[in-house]
């Protein structure tokens, strides 16, 4: 110790006396902030029995050079050599592992009973591609359990099991009425050691980590490790107000970051799977990107705000209530869109078949539609064209703006870039490396549709709608442009 520690280690000792003992030297306790709120111990005995693990197991087929059972890589000399030489080789074929024959593999995590009857809510990775699921009870009790639903966009997934006795059942709470700070508890079987109890805070909410389309996760820094997917957030009421799903670690181990999905969307996912087996999601039927600070000056909106609707699906149903592309939609059956991610969660939730308002943005002006929702299909999402690289050719007649030569729609042109014929307007042929465009991502083979708003043929046409912006004090403009296959966006470029 040196010096200076030991000084200050003189000059501490005072005050942890006078937080540790009383004026006549009696040991107290600490203050109740830095033990936690009183109940927690409560909160747990009440709810532990419906806190179960998830086991599973799954047939792997074992290839060679897979990794699977190859022998690990130890200093020349260890002590453990020898022991990893016998159990890989002899025990393995002799091989090291390459020739292994299907072997089992098992897995846990964990869930919770919301139901008597035996329904069980856990993560759809813990079952994910499993060959046998069982629900391991509190009392060590273990029942085969059968999926009754999963949805993978959320990752949940809904088991059924037929129980022995009767169950303790857990509640859904309230996750909007969180608030940071809150304290929250989390039951689940970490590292396949059982039941096991932490406490934290909320650390913060609708955390977006682009795991999914409908990102809105609670983070808490309550101790969530491998094995507590799955498991029960629970708040000092009892009531279950997250599903623990994900953490942040470099190690693998809690860090203090853990995400849950909301008992909001928790419930509404469970209902439908429990009715239905599958989601039935609601659909509008747009393509929407960001509201960028310079789109938004482009459009004339203060502040930046709302989903841009890029484009319209012919067969969707916001074709038949008028939204077009350019839109800015603001709020959705009353409730404010922020954000994209905003748009997309509210209209997941909203029934399908359900009239709604839908208040947008159109050329400055606030505008009300009536839509119809449609049901959103389950597929894949579509693969994004891939994005076309400037290509040396022969280059036809071009013009220059902002940072782009620009040419007319050809036959030929349309055949070298692959261009639909429902495609119009006016064709990228070049973009300057140093110019915003290129920072913005347009290249060879985009098309630019339309230009503030307004539909262009021509480069001269796209040169004259520039140069009014610019006699107007405008700072950028807004383009609507076409990827060849028709896939539309919008990009706001400088105009200084």
């Amino acid at each position: 110790m040196t010096a200076a520690t030991t000084a200050l280690s003189r000059r501490l000792r005072p005050m942890l006396a006078a937080i540790w003992l009383g004026a006549a030297g009696a040991l107290i306790s600490a203050p109740a902030f830095a033990r936690g709120p009183e109940g927690i111990a409560d909160v747990a005995e009440k709810v532990i029995d419906a806190v179960v693990n998830i086991s599973t197991s799954q047939t792997v087929e074992a290839k060679a050079g897979d990794g699977r059972g190859t022998m690990p890589q130890l200093p020349p000399g260890s002590p453990f050599e020898e022991f990893f030489d016998d159990f890989f080789k002899n025990r393995r074929g002799g091989k090291g592992g390459g020739d292994l024959m299907p072997h089992k593999t098992n897995s846990l995590g964990s869930g919770f009973i919301i139901d008597p009857s035996g329904i069980v809510v856990t993560n759809n990775h813990v079952i994910a591609d499993a060959d046998e699921i069982n629900v391991i009870m509190n009392d060590g009790t273990k029942i085969k359990a059968d999926i009754v639903g999963i949805d993978k966009k959320t990752d949940l997934a809904v088991l059924k099991f037929k129980p022995p006795r009767p169950l303790t059942a857990v509640k859904f709470g309230d996750s909007d009425r969180l608030r940071l700070g809150d304290w929250v508890i989390a039951i689940g079987n970490p590292f396949s050691l059982g039941g096991t109890v932490t406490a934290g805070i909320v650390s913060a909410k609708n955390r977006d980590i682009s795991s999914g389309p409908y990102d809105s996760y609670i983070q808490t820094d309550a101790a969530i490790n491998r094995g507590n997917s799955g498991g029960p957030l629970f708040n000092l009421d009892g009531e279950v107000i997250g599903v623990n799903t994900l953490i942040i670690s470099p190690s693998g181990g809690s860090i203090g970051i853990g995400f849950a999905v909301p008992s909001k969307t928790v419930a509404s996912v469970v209902s439908q799977l429990q009715q239905f087996g599958e989601l039935r999601r609601g659909w509008l039927g747009v393509r929407i990107q960001s509201v960028t600070d310079e789109i938004a000056e482009s459009l004339n909106i203060k502040p930046a705000r709302g989903a841009l609707v890029a484009g319209v699906d012919d067969k969707g149903p916001a074709k038949p209530a008028g939204i077009e592309p350019g839109d800015v939609i603001t709020t959705f059956d009353g409730k404010e869109i922020k954000e994209p991610k905003d748009l997309s969660r509210v209209v997941a939730d909203t029934a399908v078949g359900k009239e709604v308002d839908v208040v947008l943005i159109r050329k400055g002006q606030e505008e009300t539609h009536k839509v119809t929702l449609g049901r959103l299909e389950d597929t894949d999402k579509a693969q994004p064209a891939s994005v076309k690289k400037d290509e040396p050719a022969d280059k036809p007649v071009t013009q220059k703006a902002l940072g782009l030569d620009l040419a007319a729609l050809s036959k030929d042109l349309r055949s070298k870039y692959k261009i639909k014929d429902s495609v119009k307007g006016v064709l990228v042929t070049g973009v300057d490396g140093t110019s915003d465009a290129a920072d913005k991502h347009l290249s060879a083979g985009d098309v630019i549709v339309e230009v503030a708003q307004e539909a262009v043929s021509s480069a001269a046409d796209i040169k004259k709608r520039i140069d009014q912006l610019k006699k107007d004090g405008k700072k950028s403009v807004l383009l609507l442009v076409s990827n060849a296959d028709g896939e539309l966006r919008f990009v706001a470029l400088s105009v200084q």
